[in-house]
C-alpha cells in the first residue's frame, strides 16, 4: 500500500426513491438539450418506472441507468427529431407500450 486506508464507507443499498432522483436528474440533462432546440419532453411516471425497472441491477446499482436512458430515450428521439417528425415548438411526450417507450 502506498497510501493507508483511513476510514471505512458502508453504503446502504439504492431505494425506489433514490432511483427515481437519479432517473429525474439524468432526465433533466435531457430536457435541457431538448430545450436548446425549442422541443418540450415530459415522461409519463409508468415511462419513469419502466427505465428504473429496466436500468437497475442489484450488483452494479443504477450505473446501467445512463445507458438506458441513451438507449430508451435519447437514440429513439434522435430518431424521430433527424426524421423531422419532432421539430423546433414540439411538446413530447414519452409513455410505456409493451416492452419499449412511445413518443407522441
Amino acid at each position: 500500500f502506498l497510501n493507508r486506508i483511513d476510514d471505512i464507507i458502508v453504503f446502504r443499498p439504492l431505494i425506489k426513491d433514490d432511483l427515481t432522483k437519479i432517473v429525474d436528474i439524468e432526465l433533466g440533462y435531457l430536457i435541457e438539450r431538448l430545450k436548446e432546440q425549442g422541443i418540450t419532453l415530459e415522461l409519463t411516471q409508468v415511462a419513469k418506472e419502466f427505465l428504473i425497472e429496466k436500468g437497475f441491477d442489484p450488483v452494479f446499482g443504477a450505473r446501467p441507468l445512463k445507458r438506458i436512458i441513451q438507449r430508451f430515450v435519447e437514440d429513439s428521439l434522435a430518431q424521430d427529431i433527424i426524421s423531422k417528425r419532432f421539430k423546433e415548438g414540439s411538446y413530447v411526450k414519452a409513455d410505456k407500450k409493451g416492452d419499449a417507450l412511445v413518443f407522441e
